[in-house]
């Protein structure tokens, strides 16, 4: 009787969880849909901010660009790290001692508080290595934001691959080298972009680590990775903390909540694509 009431209690509270997570969920989309979509309009895509002060009036296309571009160089420069974090500490790293430290450091990186790699990135990148308020300096900061996102899952994929598969390929004489980049990588191929594309939805939202090191109120497309770069979190951001325009805000809003749906709908597509197969 005792573990019968213990098993509905526990239902009680995981259908009373589910329900309370989901009614939010909806009700922030909602919420953020019916208030956004009244300022959305061809001009507010695609045309640039206008007004005085700057952005209380005119469009988002220079800040959704400069988003895309971001979550583009921050997902390629914490990919190559972390994919060849996660080869080295999977395949090649024997020490059991030093695998612990990578995975301590790795962990380390992913506590640190985004702010204070907008700062680190700030001092390194825009003052130290005189890169300025760039691309260059916000997409490294992002990568370097994500890395741990990206090494911890990509980790785990290889960790999870067949084993027998890898033993016969060395049975067969057939080198590491050859082994990872002809037969293990190739079949985890989905579940490693969709990982990439995951860490790039957590790229596209952050707004603290640009702050300090290439996101501008005003800037036209950039032309090279030395430009600055307007992008929708901190343009949200100045919107709100000045009082611009509420309603720009709730666009902005909407947009990159629509580009958040769409990286995470192509995910699913991806991994649950490579399933049916």
């Amino acid at each position: 009787m005792r573990e019968k009431k213990k098993d509905l209690l526990i239902r009680i509270w995981l259908g009373v969880s589910i329900v309370s997570s989901t009614f939010l969920v909806l009700y922030i989309l909602g919420y953020i849909f019916k208030n956004g979509f009244e300022a959305i309009s061809l001009d507010f895509i695609f045309n640039s901010p206008k007004g005085i002060p700057i952005g209380a009036e005119g469009g988002i296309f220079p800040a959704i660009v400069g988003s895309i571009i971001l979550t583009i160089f921050a997902s390629l420069f914490a990919s190559i790290l972390g994919i060849s974090t996660a080869i080295y500490n999977t395949f090649y790293c024997k020490n059991e001692k030093r695998k612990s430290f990578i995975c301590m450091i790795v962990q380390c990186i992913s506590g640190i508080p985004s702010i204070v790699l907008g700062l680190f990135g700030y001092t390194l990148l825009v003052l130290y290595l005189d890169f300025g308020r760039s691309v260059l300096s916000a997409g490294i900061t992002l990568g370097i934001m994500i890395f741990p996102f990206i090494e911890v899952r990509i980790e785990k994929i290889l960790q999870e691959t067949d084993s027998n598969i890898i033993s016969s390929s060395y049975a067969l004489g057939v080198s590491k080298e050859y082994t990872i980049l002809k037969l293990v990588l190739p079949l985890c191929k989905s579940e490693i972009v969709s990982c990439v594309l995951l860490a790039g939805g957590l790229a596209i939202g952050a707004t603290a680590p640009i702050i300090l090191t290439g996101a501008v109120i005003s800037a036209p497309v950039p032309n090279s990775i030395f430009s600055p770069v307007m992008a929708l979190p901190f343009h949200l951001y100045i919107l709100v903390n000045e009082s611009l325009s509420l309603k720009n805000a709730y666009g902005t809003s909407l947009i990159m909540i629509i580009l958040l749906l769409l990286i995470n709908f192509l995910s699913i597509f991806i991994v649950s694509r490579r399933s049916s197969k």
